[in-house]
């Protein structure tokens, strides 16, 4: 899965996405340090124990780099960046259920809009799946030759335990 190059100057809007889906009871904001173990958990059933360790780098940044989905007090989604390398998007994912609602869009544009604040100009979407909805999204270009990019070297499932 190649990496993907964003423009962060020319991202647009989010505000009216996350006010609509305010309006219909889903929160979108960063995580906090008290959440931590339970939105660790929460990855790792939903998405991978890799990307639960990709998480657990965003509690070690200030602030958080990782944002949140929540209905209430249940976690619906998250978004990472700034966890495999500084100024990389993703690990990111929404419940099958809601997905189709923006709430994977919001989340995006969250993170890739605290990457701009810091000084960013642009951000990597690193090892993308969906590329369609990124190019779409945020406009998004494929970065040639970045298959497998920074992740040549993931243990993954081929992890070997040898004495």
């Amino acid at each position: 899965m190649p990496d993907m190059l964003v423009k962060l100057y020319e991202l647009p809007p989010s505000g009216d996405l996350v006010r609509s889906l305010a309006a219909s009871g889903i929160q979108i904001r960063r995580a906090m340090a008290p959440d931590k173990v339970r939105i660790l958990s929460w990855i790792e059933e939903h998405s991978s124990i890799s990307a639960r360790g990709e998480a657990d780098t965003c509690f070690s940044n200030t602030p958080i780099s990782l944002f949140i989905a929540t209905e209430g007090k249940t976690i619906i989604g998250y978004a990472c960046y700034d966890a495999t390398a500084p100024n990389f998007f993703g690990p990111t994912r929404v419940l099958d259920a809601k997905q189709g609602l923006g709430i994977g869009k919001a989340l995006l544009l969250a993170s890739l809009e605290a990457m701009r604040a810091a000084g960013f100009a642009y951000a990597i979407i690193g090892g993308v799946g969906p590329a369609e909805f990124y190019a779409k999204t945020v406009g998004a270009t494929i970065i040639e030759g970045s298959t497998p990019g920074i992740y040549k070297d993931f243990l993954g499932s081929r992890l070997i335990i040898s004495d």
